[in-house]
């Protein structure tokens, strides 16, 4: 035999012993994370591992090992429940928003004109985002909160049902304008939460969420996203660097079914 056709022989037996290892590992995996949701239909299973989710299986052995390596997950999340120097933040940024709310609504709405979803970004896992409209305030340096921007929904829409991706961070989302309205929303999971019961809303985005806008009116949220909480911050905050060098220009790729207003 050739010493090519060896070549050629060693790597099918390689891939012949790895392969299905390999497969195996990744399906325990994806089923241990997309339980969580409890969701169990065959949509649902199809969207994990066939649709938009299957971005959040590929990194499903990363994100079990940030549950791993951090305070135990609850998926959703009432503000008490966290640290509280998390806390402070949170609020902090939360009071800096409801401060800039009248300006943030009036210059989203002259940029949401034949649009049915905008998100702006004010901070991109860590890094400041400079657009046409700037508030500075926002570009501060903060400990935990590494994403800033509002999201912007037009009158009677929704997101499609999806994961978010990565579990290095967790969703702080916070109404400006909360409606009375039992058609505004948003479903984590199997638990829905209204607006009008509590404009903040933390969660575990790698969750099967959508978000709904039933209403005839606009829909303004503070989209934040925090460090998750662990004793290896140091671990996290590595992998959180590797990630905005990864994702910097990235916003697109995520959120492609989304305007963004600049």
């Amino acid at each position: 035999m050739r010493s090519k056709d060896w070549v050629k022989f060693a790597i099918l037996i390689v891939i012949g012993f790895f392969l299905p290892r390999f497969m195996l590992f990744y399906t325990i995996c994806g089923i241990l994370d997309f339980k969580r949701s409890n969701q169990v239909d065959t949509s649902d299973w199809k969207r994990y591992f066939l649709g938009n989710g299957i971005f959040t299986w590929v990194l499903s052995p990363l994100n079990l090992a940030m549950d791993l390596i951090s305070a135990p997950n609850k998926g959703i999340f009432k503000l008490a429940d966290l640290p509280t120097d998390y806390q402070e933040e949170i609020n902090s940024l939360i009071s800096l928003a409801t401060s800039k709310q009248a300006e943030i609504i009036s210059e989203l709405n002259n940029r949401m004109t034949n649009t049915k979803r905008g998100m702006i970004f004010f901070k991109w896992y860590g890094k400041n985002i400079n657009a046409s409209f700037n508030i500075p305030e926002f570009h501060q340096e903060y400990k935990y909160i590494n994403t800033i921007g509002v999201s912007v929904f037009n009158k009677n829409q929704s997101t499609s049902v999806h994961h978010g991706p990565l579990r290095v961070t967790f969703r702080v989302l916070y109404n400006l304008v909360p409606q009375q309205n039992e058609r505004v929303y948003i479903r984590v999971a199997d638990q829905k939460h209204f607006w009008h019961d509590n404009p903040l809303f933390i969660f575990d985005d790698t969750l099967v969420h959508q978000s709904t806008n039933g209403s005839e009116q606009m829909r303004y949220v503070m989209f934040i996203d925090i460090l998750r909480p662990s004793a290896n911050q140091a671990i996290l905050k590595i992998i959180m660097q590797a990630v905005r060098v990864a994702m910097i220009s990235s916003n697109r790729i995520f959120y492609k079914n989304w305007d963004m207003l600049k």
